[in-house]
């Protein structure tokens, strides 16, 4: 039920709906007044959700750091978080998106020997495809791109960042995976993955990868040009955030 009404909650919470419904209100609604502030908050939400200088510097405040490679010692395990594909079955074959940095990153700190071991916790996370299990469709990938097969594990029962720990923690008592432990996902996520392993008893280590706030850029396009793209970044930080809260207040995280 949680599984559901967190997919439900995402909708909600999209500021695209927001303005969509403020200007169905302005051209529907039979009160001048309403019409007309509805859509001035239309039209304000619009302006804010599409400026990338603002969401930049939202993000910073709320994304994780990274670590450089200096202050990486001492790790034997790194747990990568999925969230980072789709399987295409017209094609037969995996899609990556944007949230793949963590694996290439992962697999960047196992080559550099900064980590023995990596662990993938992902499963399927939609509602009407369950048996789409990602880590174990991805697993062929990473073995191909040079990881032992004796250095890698996959836990693909997981729908959310929740289960991500709890069955992590599973899996590594019952392989007795060493630690410590170093926790790979992008760095939006990584409040609520490092709150979620801390709770079910794994100390991690932060490793934020696929950062959306860099260099700070005082330029014309950044301040002044509307993004539309920027509003897909916005709906992406406020459901993390949100979704943070709710672990929270759920007891989760």
């Amino acid at each position: 039920m949680f599984f559901i009404l967190s997919k439900l909650l995402v909708f909600l919470i999209t500021p695209l709906v927001w303005i969509i419904t403020l200007l169905l209100f302005s051209v529907f609604s039979k009160n001048q007044k309403l019409k007309k502030n509805c859509l001035k908050w239309s039209l304000g939400l619009i302006l804010i959700f599409t400026n990338s200088f603002l969401f930049d510097e939202c993000s910073r405040l709320w994304e994780t750091q990274a670590t450089p490679f200096t202050e990486l010692k001492g790790y034997q395990t790194g747990i990568i978080l999925g969230g980072m594909s789709v399987n295409d079955e017209t094609l037969d074959r995996v899609q990556f998106f944007r949230g793949v940095d963590r694996l290439i990153q992962a697999i960047d700190l196992y080559k550099r020997g900064i980590v023995k071991k990596l662990v993938l916790t992902s499963g399927s996370g939609r509602i009407l495809h369950p048996e789409m299990k990602e880590a174990a469709l991805v697993k062929p990938y990473i073995l191909k791109m040079g990881v032992a097969a004796e250095d890698l594990y996959i836990e693909n029962e997981s729908n959310n960042t929740r289960e991500n720990a709890m069955f992590t923690k599973q899996l590594i008592e019952k392989e007795k995976i060493k630690g410590p432990y170093l926790l790979i996902t992008s760095a939006f996520h990584m409040r609520r993955g490092l709150a979620c392993f801390n709770k079910v008893g794994i100390a991690t280590h932060p490793y934020s990868t696929d950062r959306y706030a860099g260099t700070r850029k005082f330029e014309f396009d950044s301040i002044f040009v509307p993004n539309i793209s920027a509003m897909n970044d916005w709906s992406i930080l406020i459901h993390e955030i949100v979704g943070f809260i709710t672990y929270k207040i759920m007891g989760y995280a």
